[in-house]
């Protein structure tokens, strides 16, 4: 029985001690390479924290970065990355709730982590990877530990203003992974491209994955994701087979024009999660990769990455056809709950998307109030103890069954006695040719929707476009051309950022 990740981690790289790991732009290693490093710096790590406290990680990816969170759970602790680029004050927000062993950053980031104001232990990179294997320290760590005990510790944005630490045990990632790599056929044979970056739980799939199969990790530049060109070379050039991506990134590829320099053929699948797949930019990836499987992804954080997929048809699809979410990954329960926690079957009628199994979360690290809200009995038992995660999105049944996402609740507004899905008004929009991408917010106080978009078209020509496809109660009082969608940290559409526009009169 698997207990550990790192059970894993040693069947592979014993059976392919020499087959290629994971790489980057600028180094390669082997399987068998992976696994020294990793207890190299799962020794350093053992000699100086006590099992199941959590190590930061203020650091970009990289070949040398995944060995050492390894190397944290050798160590019988478990990694948390932070993003380098958000603002200081919410990194100490994380590093408070936190409350790290260790802080792990490299001689790039150096200056900025000690310039937090972190007032536990920071330690280099190239330390941690130097150090002497201790066996014996090991085989102890190794003997105390559990499957609930926890890997990786996420932190995600929180409503209040105050990060989640989304909390997630080895279980949840040996329930999940294997499954994952079975449905879609991913083999030792193939190269993962990792788009994501470590602290977004989309890598999860990349890294465990191969750690799983024997495949290669191939991780993928931060900077590629602006430069279309190094960015299609790279693939290419790396023979790159399967691609895990969050939309935005596959949106960047169709609206620079990616494929039209050069199309990496070997890529046999694409997988996609975190926003609605804009049918236009799905459309040119069909075009360009005639021969890829497609396959739509849909799950939150706190279910470990995801929850339903569906594998699209071999079609074209029309501009406003909506895609399904599909259906329940094995061992996860998702059923659909209305306002009064009656079960949904009918077909059409919204319900909020709610999932059990042992695929959810242990909860929010250190944060036990917002953990009982989120993670709860399920109310259509009465019978045992059966916690489920309410994610506050909505979907639909269609007449066979098949799962189609509606919407988040929160994106649910009353507008002039309606209600609205804003996400409706946005795919409105997305059928306008010269439309790249579009968001909209909506100002309570003052009943007014801000339609955001990206692309040539003229702001004239798209509000009188939608006044020929929506009802007035859906037409936007203002459209606001930009030159980018704002991304938050996850590669979403910040929200956020958008109806702060609004409050300093960019829409006017």
């Amino acid at each position: 029985m698997q207990t550990n990740i790192l059970d894993w981690l040693e069947a592979t790289s014993a059976r392919c001690p020499d087959a290629p790991a994971v790489g980057d732009d600028k180094t390669d290693c082997t399987w068998a390479q992976l696994a020294d490093t990793a207890r190299r710096a799962g020794s350093f790590l053992a000699s100086r924290t006590m099992p199941r406290r959590p190590v930061a990680f203020y650091l970009e990816k990289s070949v040398s970065a995944f060995a050492a969170m390894l190397g944290t759970v050798y160590a019988g602790c478990c990694y948390s990355v932070l993003d380098t680029r958000q603002p200081a004050a919410r990194t100490l927000q994380v590093l408070d709730t936190l409350t790290p062993a260790l802080l792990v950053t490299d001689e790039a980031h150096a200056a900025a982590a000690a310039a937090l104001g972190y007032s536990g232990q920071i330690i280099r990179l190239d330390d941690l990877l130097a150090a002497p294997a201790d066996a014996a320290l090991l085989v102890n760590r190794r003997r105390q530990a559990v499957d609930v005990d926890p890997l990786y510790i996420n932190f995600t944005s929180g409503s209040t203003g105050v990060p989640k630490g989304v909390t997630v045990s080895h279980r949840s990632v040996l329930d999940f992974i294997p499954q994952f790599a079975e449905i879609f056929g991913i083999t030792q044979n193939d190269i993962l491209g990792n788009q994501a970056p470590f602290d977004f739980d989309v890598s999860v799939k990349d890294l465990y994955t191969a750690l799983y199969t024997g495949a290669k990790v191939q991780i993928i530049p931060r900077a590629y994701f602006s430069q279309p060109t190094k960015l299609m070379d790279y693939l290419a050039d790396h023979e790159v087979t399967i691609l895990v991506w969050a939309v935005s990134a596959m949106c960047f590829v169709s609206i620079m024009n990616g494929f039209s320099y050069r199309i990496p053929s070997h890529i046999r699948q694409v997988l996609f999660s975190g926003e609605v797949m804009p049918i236009k930019h799905l459309m040119k990836w069909k075009s360009a990769l005639p021969h890829a499987r497609f396959v739509n992804l849909y799950g939150p954080t706190e279910i470990t990455c995801n929850c339903t997929y569906a594998i699209l048809p071999d079609r074209d699809f029309a501009p406003d056809e909506a895609l399904p979410i599909g259906c329940a990954f094995p061992n996860e329960k998702v059923f659909l709950l209305d306002e009064n926690d009656a079960l949904v079957t009918v077909p059409g009628q919204a319900g909020e998307i709610c999932v059990s199994g042992t695929a959810l979360a242990l909860g929010y690290y250190a944060d036990p109030v917002r953990t009982a809200q989120a993670f709860t009995q399920n109310p259509l038992n009465t019978n045992w103890y059966e916690r489920i995660y309410r994610t506050g999105d909505l979907a639909r049944y269609d007449e066979s069954g098949s799962l189609y996402y509606i919407g988040r609740r929160d994106f649910q507004i009353k507008h002039m006695g309606h209600r609205v899905e804003l996400g409706e008004i946005e795919a409105a929009a997305m059928r306008c040719d010269a439309v790249t991408r579009a968001c909209c917010t909506f100002d309570a106080e003052r009943q007014r929707l801000h339609l955001f978009y990206t692309g040539s078209c003229e702001k004239a020509a798209l509000l009188a476009a939608l006044k020929e496809s929506l009802p007035p109660f859906m037409q936007p009082n203002t459209a606001v051309q930009l030159d980018e969608m704002p991304l938050n940290k996850n590669g979403k559409i910040d929200r956020t950022a958008l109806a702060a526009l609004t409050k300093k009169g960019a829409h006017k």
